[in-house]
C-alpha cells in the first residue's frame, strides 16, 4: 500500500513538472542559456489635428552589460567612464555585480559614442537601438501632450491616457550563452522584431495652441497675474482645438528632479483645478429662466419683464450687491438683457429664488455641474455643488450669479458651449483618431451627444442678449468690427480658509463667434492679475485678440451689415 502511494506521488510530481510546470521551467533555463539584448519598440507620434508634429522620436542608443562576461572590469569600467561620461565608481560597482545578468549602463546615448564602444569590441558591453522622445515645440501644449518615463512609457497627459496605442511591443535579439552568462563560439543570434506603437491625432490647431499661449503669456506678463488659463473649443462637436496653462515647462527639459516643480506645472489645470467661476455662471442661469419662460412656467421671468431698481437684496439675513451704486437711475429698471450687459448680481438672485431650487437643479445637472464632462484624459475634477437637499435660499441666491458653486475651467466652457449651440451637451475631446505609419486610420473617435441642456430656441434667444454684452456692455473690449462676438465677463473674489482673500480675484471671459452659429468658443481665466482686476478689462481682450487671431489666420471674411 505505501509503495503504490509512493509511485502515485511520484508520477503527480512527473505529470507536474513535465506538463505543468514546463513552460516556466523552459523559460528560466532560456533564461539561464541565452542573453537578451531588446529591440525597443518606436514610439507612435502625437499630431495635431491637420498632420503637424508635436511629440516624435529621435534614433538613440542604451548601453547594457553582462557582468559575468566582463573580463577586466577596471579596463572596462575606465573605458566607459571616458566614452559614456559616467561615473567611473559607480561603473566599478555595477560591472562587479554578478547577480544581474542584464545591467543598463545608460539610456539616450548618442550614436558616436556607440561607434566607440562597437569599435573596441570590449567584452560583455552590448548596445541596442533606442528612442529619445522629442516634442519640435518644447512648452506648446505641455500639459495636454504630458511626458514619459525612463522607460518611454507615457506618465502624464496624452502620452499617459493613450499609452496603450503609443507604446507599441519591444522584441529582442537571444544569444547562446553558457551558465554563467560568457557567449558560446559559433552560436546564432535569434531576432524577434519590435511592434511599433500607433500614432495619435489630436483635435489640437497648433497654430490656434501657439495664439493663444502668445496671448496668454503677454497678460500672464503685463497684469502680474499668478496664472492663467484658457480653452478655445468647437461648440458644434466640443473638439478642444487649444488648451492652454500657464506657467509652463519644456517638454524636452522636464524637471523630473523637482517633483513638486513638476506636479505643479505638469497638472492641467483646466480640468483638474476648481473655482468659482462669478459672472460667467450668469449664462447658465439666464439659460435656465429663458427656457422655463418658453415651457409656460409663471416663476420664470420675461424678455420684457423689469428687475427691481434696488440695488440690494436680502437672503436668510445675507445682503447681495449689485457692483454698481445705481447712483443716478444707474442700473435701475433692467431687463434681463440689460442685467446681463450690466452684471447685476441682484436680478439673477431673483432669477434663482423664482425658479426654487428643484427646477434649477434640473438645470445644473443638465449643463452636468458637479460630474465629470467625459473628457478623453486623466485627473478631471467634478467640481463642487451642495447637495440638493441641503440648499438654503441664500446658497441658492448665490449660485444664480456665480458664487457657492465651484467648476473647472472644462465644465464651464462646456456648459457655456451646450447654451448658446442649440442646447447640445457633447462629451469634449482631444483626440480625434489612431493611425499606422501609413496614415490610414485605424480608429476615430466622435464627440457622443450627452444630453440636452434647453431648446434651441431658448438658445437662440440667448446669444442674442449674450451678443450685446460685447457690442453694448461689459464685454466691450472683445469686440470686433464687422464680426458677431457675444460673450460674458465675470470678477471673482477669492476665498481661502473660508474667508475672502482680500485684493485676490479671478478675471475671466467667456466668449464665442459667430453669434449666430458658434464656431469658436474661447474661455479665459486669469488668476490673481495685479492693479487692474475687472474680466471686462483683463479677460475680455484676451479673448478679443484671440478671436482676432484666428480670424487672420482662417481668412474668415466679415459678416455683411443689413444681412445679420
Amino acid at each position: 500500500m505505501a509503495i503504490t502511494f509512493l509511485f502515485c506521488l511520484f508520477l503527480c510530481r512527473f505529470f507536474y513538472v513535465q506538463v505543468i510546470w514546463e513552460d516556466e521551467l523552459v523559460a528560466k533555463a532560456v533564461d539561464q542559456w541565452t542573453r537578451e539584448i531588446p529591440v525597443v519598440a518606436q514610439r507612435g507620434v502625437i499630431t495635431d489635428r491637420n498632420g503637424e508634429l508635436l511629440a516624435g522620436n529621435v534614433t538613440s542608443y542604451s548601453v547594457f552589460a553582462r557582468a559575468n562576461a566582463v573580463a577586466d572590469v577596471d579596463e572596462t569600467a575606465r573605458f566607459l567612464s571616458q566614452t559614456l561620461e559616467l561615473s567611473f565608481d559607480a561603473l566599478v560597482e555595477k560591472l562587479s555585480d554578478r547577480g544581474r545578468s542584464e545591467i543598463t549602463l545608460l539610456r539616450g546615448a548618442e550614436k558616436e559614442r556607440v561607434e566607440k564602444i562597437a569599435g573596441a569590441n570590449v567584452a560583455g558591453i552590448y548596445y541596442a537601438r533606442d528612442n529619445t522622445r522629442v516634442y519640435p515645440y518644447g512648452e506648446l501644449a505641455c500639459q495636454v501632450l504630458g511626458f514619459t518615463s525612463y522607460d518611454r512609457s507615457g506618465t502624464s497627459g496624452i502620452e499617459g491616457y493613450y499609452d496603450a496605442f503609443l507604446k507599441g511591443e519591444n522584441g529582442e535579439v537571444l544569444f547562446e550563452t553558457d551558465l554563467v552568462g560568457v557567449d558560446l563560439d559559433g552560436a546564432v543570434a535569434r531576432y524577434l522584431p519590435a511592434t511599433d506603437g500607433l500614432n495619435v491625432r489630436l483635435t489640437i490647431d497648433y497654430r490656434i495652441q501657439a495664439l493663444v499661449e502668445e496671448v496668454m503669456s503677454k497678460t500672464l506678463e503685463s497684469s502680474g497675474a499668478k496664472g492663467a488659463q484658457c480653452i478655445v473649443l468647437d461648440p458644434a462637436t466640443f473638439e478642444i482645438l487649444a488648451m492652454t496653462n500657464l506657467p509652463s515647462y519644456n517638454l524636452n527639459k522636464v524637471p523630473r528632479d523637482d517633483l513638486a516643480a513638476l506636479n505643479a506645472l505638469s497638472r492641467n489645470r483646466t480640468l483638474s483645478d476648481i473655482y468659482e467661476p462669478g459672472s460667467t455662471f450668469k449664462i447658465v442661469t439666464a439659460a435656465a429662466n429663458i427656457e422655463e419662460h418658453l415651457r409656460g412656467n409663471p416663476n420664470a421671468y420675461s424678455e420684457n419683464y423689469v428687475f427691481s431698481s434696488a440695488r440690494t437684496r436680502s437672503v436668510d439675513g445675507t445682503t447681495i450687491r449689485c457692483w454698481s451704486d445705481h447712483a443716478n437711475g444707474k442700473h435701475a429698471g433692467q431687463t434681463l438683457k440689460e442685467a446681463l450687459n450690466n452684471s447685476c448680481n441682484p436680478c439673477f438672485t431673483d432669477i434663482a429664488l423664482s425658479l426654487g431650487t428643484q427646477t434649477f437643479y434640473e438645470y445644473l445637472r443638465a449643463f452636468r455641474f458637479g460630474s465629470a464632462t467625459g473628457i478623453d484624459f486623466s485627473g478631471e475634477a467634478i467640481g463642487m455643488l451642495l447637495p440638493e437637499n441641503s440648499v438654503r435660499d441664500c446658497d441658492l441666491a448665490r449660485i444664480g450669479f456665480g458664487q457657492t458653486v465651484a467648476v473647472s475651467a472644462l465644465q464651464l466652457a462646456c456648459a457655456s458651449a451646450a447654451a448658446i449651440n442649440g442646447g447640445y451637451y457633447y462629451a469634449p475631446r482631444l483626440v480625434s483618431g489612431v493611425f499606422d505609419e501609413r496614415g490610414v486610420d485605424l480608429q476615430t473617435f466622435s464627440s457622443a451627444l450627452l444630453g440636452r441642456t434647453v431648446s434651441e430656441e431658448a438658445s437662440k434667444i440667448l446669444s442674442s442678449m449674450l451678443e450685446g454684452v460685447v457690442r453694448d456692455g461689459s464685454g466691450k473690449k472683445a469686440y470686433i468690427e464687422g464680426y458677431r462676438v457675444a460673450g460674458k465677463t465675470g470678477t471673482a473674489q477669492k476665498y481661502e480658509d473660508g474667508h475672502i482673500a482680500q485684493g485676490k480675484y479671478v478675471s475671466s471671459f467667456v466668449g464665442y463667434f459667430p453669434a449666430d452659429e458658434p464656431r469658436y468658443l474661447c474661455l479665459v481665466i486669469v488668476d490673481e492679475p495685479q492693479g487692474q482686476y475687472y474680466g471686462s478689462t483683463v479677460a475680455a481682450p484676451c479673448a478679443g485678440e484671440i478671436f482676432q487671431g484666428i480670424i487672420s489666420m482662417k481668412g474668415i471674411a466679415p459678416f455683411i451689415k443689413g444681412e445679420a
